[in-house]
């Protein structure tokens, strides 16, 4: 009997192409669960499981999801909220200061006094900029973080270290940690979710929310700020989604039928796992990100009636609506491509941060105002920042732009089991670095972790023959002063 370059006979083919479209029927009657069953791992003997599978917390959570708000480029700690009234009237005096940015090292440089007056809000009495007066409206939910260090003042390597706690390329960002953790509750939508800046990315690119070493499957699903959310979420033209179905079954007999003569089955396996969260997302995502379903008020809530704030604002309340179905890891990037286009404020420091607070405050307050009304905020970890912050000094012998800073900067933290209206940390009376309290990004990522349900000490991933984690080889604390 002739066979085809495959090795089997024509009575196979015959056989698996007529009586094998019998068997779709039957599949479409069985759930998930009667082939990952059947399905073995790389080894031919472990039974093959989903890695998106829920699983269960090291310990009770305080959170079941974070949204992290990620302002790219840097913003100036000393004119948002981290209050230095020793510098005013201090503009344009030359003082004995040492700072390391892009510019290098330096002894010494020319003040450039804050250019917005803070005011005293809530009841704990923080100072804010008047950049932020939405913002400052929820201060006594908000854990703020004064004395945040960094270990490289360039956007690249710092990106990489606030993303995935290191300064090369190629580790595992914080979202896929969260993933590889915990699983996906929701098997409709993926578990971690990036949204971009309309102006583009930032540097580094796809390495800030990349899986690194671990498999694809952990890694973010990126959704755009304008258009349509997610691509490719309609069939391909001429192909129903009961066409799709009857594919995808018919994928799940192949791998069932060759089990026993597939070396890779698992690669396979991972590739069907693929293509169902595809499917299930072109039946499901439509609905999650349709924002037409809200209220004009909640959408005026996030900014959506203001030109400015409606970008970000769109973004913050489709991170609300993903959570609301099961979303566990959202960051929104407020800031993208160089320059004056993020929150790098180089030369025009009141142009630059002007256009940024405005795109972003409106739609920040938003989403922590709604995720309290809706029960949401004690559940979701809200987290607020960029890569460093910037220096008290100008970078130029004119003007007001600042370098990079990250001996000492803020971020802020809210909901999801965090104490607010407090202050953890401080810089010096210039802002130019942490004098108390200083927190290196590790302790920021153990937070997060810990709040999450997760050991930031005990997750693990064995890679290059080693006990790979988030935090690094050594022990790091969260930062309890922040957690209630």
């Amino acid at each position: 009997m002739k066979r085809n370059f495959c090795g089997r006979t024509r009575r196979d083919f015959l056989w698996q192409a007529g009586a094998g479209f019998t068997g779709t029927a039957l599949a479409t009657m069985l759930d998930d669960q009667f082939f990952n069953g059947q399905t073995l791992a790389a080894d031919g003997a472990t039974p093959f499981v989903n890695p998106l599978a829920p699983k269960d917390p090291h310990f009770e959570p305080a959170a079941t999801a974070c949204i992290f708000l990620f302002m790219y480029g840097g913003p100036s700690h000393m004119d948002t909220f981290d209050y230095k009234p020793e510098m005013i009237g201090r503009d344009n005096q030359v003082v004995e200061v040492k700072t390391f940015g892009r510019g290098g090292h330096r002894n010494q440089g020319r003040i450039v006094e804050p250019r917005w007056k803070f005011q005293q809000y809530g009841e704990c009495g923080k100072w804010v900029s008047d950049l932020f007066p939405h913002t400052a409206q929820h201060v006594d939910d908000i854990a703020f973080l004064h004395s945040m260090t960094a270990e490289s003042p360039i956007h690249g390597s710092a990106l990489l270290m606030m993303n995935s706690g290191r300064v090369l390329s190629g580790f595992p960002c914080l979202g896929s940690w969260i993933n590889y953790g915990l699983g996906s509750e929701n098997e409709n939508l993926p578990g971690f979710v990036v949204m971009l800046d309309p102006r583009g990315g930032p540097i580094s690119g796809a390495k800030n929310w990349s899986s690194g070493f671990m498999p694809a499957s952990y890694q973010a699903t990126v959704m755009r700020s304008q258009g349509e959310p997610i691509l490719d979420l309609k069939p391909p033209a001429g192909m129903t989604m009961e066409a799709q179905r009857q594919l995808l079954n018919s994928l799940r007999e192949y791998n069932e039928a060759h089990l026993q003569q597939r070396s890779d089955n698992s690669d396979l396996a991972a590739r069907i796992a693929s293509y169902e969260l595809a499917y299930k997302m072109q039946q499901h995502a439509p609905e999650a990100v349709d924002l037409t379903q809200e209220t004009e008020a909640t959408q005026q809530l996030y900014g959506l009636d203001d030109p400015v704030a409606a970008p970000f604002g769109r973004q913050c309340l489709l991170a609300r609506r993903l959570v609301e179905r099961g979303v566990r890891n959202i960051q929104i990037y407020s800031g993208g491509n160089h320059n004056d286009a993020n929150w790098d404020a180089h030369g025009d420091l009141e142009h630059n941060h002007n256009l940024h607070a405005a795109e972003t405050d409106k739609a920040v307050a938003g989403l922590l105002t709604d995720l309290k009304q809706r029960g949401l905020l004690d559940k979701t970890l809200v987290v607020w920042g960029g890569e460093f912050g910037r220096q008290p000094t100008a970078e130029y012998e004119k003007g007001t732009g600042r370098d990079h800073n990250s001996y000492g900067f803020t971020m802020w933290m809210a909901g999801g089991g965090i104490k607010g209206g407090v202050s953890v940390g401080a810089t010096d009376e210039l802002g130019s670095r942490a004098i108390e309290n200083k927190m290196h990004v590790r302790r920021l990522h153990a937070t997060i972790l810990n709040q999450m349900g997760l050991d930031p000490n005990r997750l693990s991933y064995f890679y290059s023959g080693l006990d790979q984690k988030l935090v690094g080889v050594e022990h790091t604390e969260p930062i309890f002063e922040a957690i209630s």
